[in-house]
């Protein structure tokens, strides 16, 4: 048997060092363009030879002269070999031609240098894998614990790769964190190839130390924030036993206080007197105050824009106040006049209990519809708890005054909720009424998400988003009623990596959606038009202006409005390149008078857009078509906004 040798991945440097791009080499005084060929192998290491290679990362970034050229293919044979042994081929061969030439020939710097100016070179690059190396012994040097020899993940006759080998170590010295062993260390491993056989002997020498508790707790680098929030919101307190998974969830919960820009959690270097370990948080805060400014526009509601002013950070508490205020409704075919949104909103979070919130918001709205003109004034608040991972419930308080003018829905001079009819109208006339409603109602709502996301702009890739909300509402105006609003909703998104049709997860995405509602207690007319349900519109079937399917009056077409409302979409969505996709859909609902969701006329619309893709989440365009137009529809409409569709 030959002798056993370190493989060059461990002998040398860390593999993954092997991927950095070299020094640029000096260049010629004339570069000489080139084309690089790379042998596939299989897809997975096509990439990894891609990634690694400098003949393909500096070709256009770094043009190099005829000379600098062929050292550059020189560095890449090295370079590329360790690619081959990281993934288990460590028999491999690497050769590179220019032209035909190899590189070794003496003829082929002159034969560059003497080819017509701008003329690409050939560059091919063969890669002979050889057999894949296994792993045939892997052995643990050192006392473990009970629980964690599995935690390796490697057996004998598993692929020797280096990536998987490396994770391995990280996996066990994770575990034994995890179950309180704060300075445990799991050395580099030590792996003797034996070229013969075509197998690696894997060894791991650990020292699991003692196990410990946490110790005190400090917070570094606290400016505003008060340090006894902090220690009160984080999940671990002194005299807890130490678990590095615990940690790593009580950093991540400071970051979503939102007044922390990084969060790092340092250990003290030993155990103190007590077996504890002293814990220090380092965090830096980010600025107090923030500006944001938003648009959007679609066809049917028109443009809107404005500016969100912040204060993340109002009392010390990571308590959030928020002003607000948008121009709405510009030029939309759905709507008659401009009008405004306006919010204040105070966040308390950690209010009576760690994991719940409370929000108090004041809000005044303006705006001028089709369906009706509203003006309202809304103060409410809401405590919100989250279940767990993927579960969260609110239940709120909320009053509203408004006044509405919308048409007479009985286009009679004595219609009983008109404050100021005109009874000099023919009967074929529209009549205008103002109604004044003050509205009272305790919303109750239950979500839950496996989206993993923490913004609503995000793209989901996968998981679920569903809703259910109540809202017992007493409605005091010409007429009185007490109603129910219910509301549901659910949306699926299913990675199509997983059937096989795309090769990269996360790039081809089919979303689902389903919502609905119901008013019971009331009926059409009795409700105030501001609480009946409408469809129609980019958040339910594009396609169709805003608030346009369903009852509408006989005179004008206008929206009515309904008790009972289903609708749903199918979108399949599409990544092009780093920064754009691409998706079509096809919506469909309907509304109905009473309390039949699925009895009103079932409307289709259908489209399709593009995805401009920022940090903050992709930019929307949408141009969809109602497939069955009536005269009051527009041919198409156009939707622009940030964030996906749902």
């Amino acid at each position: 048997m030959a002798a056993a040798r370190l493989p060059h991945w461990l002998a040398c440097a860390p593999w993954i060092a092997g991927l950095l791009p070299a020094a640029f080499p000096a260049q010629a005084a004339d570069p000489q363009p080139y084309k690089v060929e790379i042998q596939s192998t299989d897809s997975s290491l096509d990439a990894a030879l891609q990634a690694s290679s400098d003949l393909v990362t500096l070709r256009k970034s770094a043009p190099a002269g005829p000379f600098a050229l062929i050292g550059r293919a020189r560095a890449d044979i090295d370079r590329l070999k360790t690619v081959l042994e990281s993934a288990g081929y460590y028999q491999g061969n690497i050769s590179i031609t220019i032209n035909g030439m190899e590189l070794e020939d003496p003829a082929l710097g002159a034969s560059l240098d003497a080819a017509p100016a701008g003329k690409d070179a050939a560059v091919k690059v063969t890669c002979a894998t050889g057999p894949r190396f296994t792993l045939r012994h892997v052995d643990i040097d050192g006392e473990l614990p009970d629980g964690v020899h599995g935690q390796l993940g490697l057996k004998e006759g598993d692929p020797a790769i280096a990536a998987d080998v490396l994770a391995g170590g990280e996996r066990l010295q994770n575990a034994l964190q995890d179950r309180g062993y704060a300075f445990a260390r799991v050395d580099p491993p030590v792996a003797y190839e034996y070229p013969e056989a075509h197998v690696l002997d894997v060894t791991f020498h650990v020292v699991a130390g003692s196990k410990v508790k946490v110790g005190d707790i400090t917070v570094r680098g606290l400016e505003r924030t008060h340090e006894a929030f902090v220690l009160r919101h984080l999940q671990v307190q002194p005299g807890d036993a130490y678990n590095a998974a615990t940690m790593e969830q009580a950093r991540t919960d400071l970051l979503g206080l939102d007044v922390f820009a990084t969060v790092s959690v340092e250990l003290g270097d030993a155990p103190d007197e007590s077996g504890g370990v002293p814990v220090t948080f380092r965090v830096r805060e980010r600025p107090r105050h923030a500006v944001s400014l938003n648009a959007a526009y679609s066809s049917d509601l028109g443009g809107s824009g404005g500016f969100t002013w912040t204060d993340r950070n109002t009392t010390g508490r990571a308590d959030p106040l928020s002003v607000a205020a948008s121009v709405i409704n510009l030029a939309g075919t759905a709507s008659t006049r401009i009008g405004y949104d306006t919010s204040v909103k105070y966040t308390h979070p950690d209010f009576l209990h760690r994991q719940q919130s409370l929000q108090v918001t004041l809000a005044g709205l303006q705006q001028y519809l089709e369906a009706y003109d509203q003006k309202a004034l809304t103060l409410g608040g809401s405590v919100t708890r989250k279940l767990g991972n993927d579960w969260s419930a609110s239940l709120g308080a909320i009053s509203r005054q408004e006044r509405i003018v919308q048409e007479s829905v009985s286009q009679v001079a004595t219609d009983p909720g008109c404050t100021a009819p005109n009874p000099s109208l023919s009967p074929d006339a529209i009549q205008k009424c103002t109604y004044n409603y003050t509205l009272f109602s305790v919303p109750l709502a239950v979500t839950y998400d496996t989206t993993g996301l923490s913004s609503p702009l995000a793209d989901p890739t996968h998981g679920v988003r569903a809703s259910v909300s109540v809202a017992p509402t007493l409605s005091f105006g010409e007429p009185n009623a007490q109603f129910l609003v219910t509301q549901a909703s659910i949306s699926f998104y299913f990675d199509l990596q997983h059937l096989g049709i795309a090769e990269e997860a996360g790039r081809s995405v089919l979303a689902l959606r389903a919502l609905g509602g119901l008013t019971p207690g009331a009926g059409q007319l009795s409700l105030p038009p501001d609480q009946r349900l409408y469809a129609g519109g980019s958040g339910t079937i594009r396609g169709y202006k805003f608030q346009s399917v369903g009852p509408t009056f006989q005179i004008d077409g206008n929206p009515i409005g309904g008790t009972g409302m289903s609708a749903g979409s199918v979108e399949l969505r599409q990544r092009i390149g780093a920064s754009f996709g691409a998706v079509a859909f096809v919506d469909a609902g309907q509304v109905s008078r009473h309390l039949t969701p699925l009895a009103g006329t079932l409307r289709f619309g259908a489209g399709a857009g593009v995805r401009y893709y920022t940090p903050i989440g992709p930019i929307r365009l949408d141009v969809a078509i109602p497939v069955q137009r009536r005269p009051n529809d527009d041919p198409f409409e156009v939707y622009i906004g940030l964030g996906q569709a749902f």
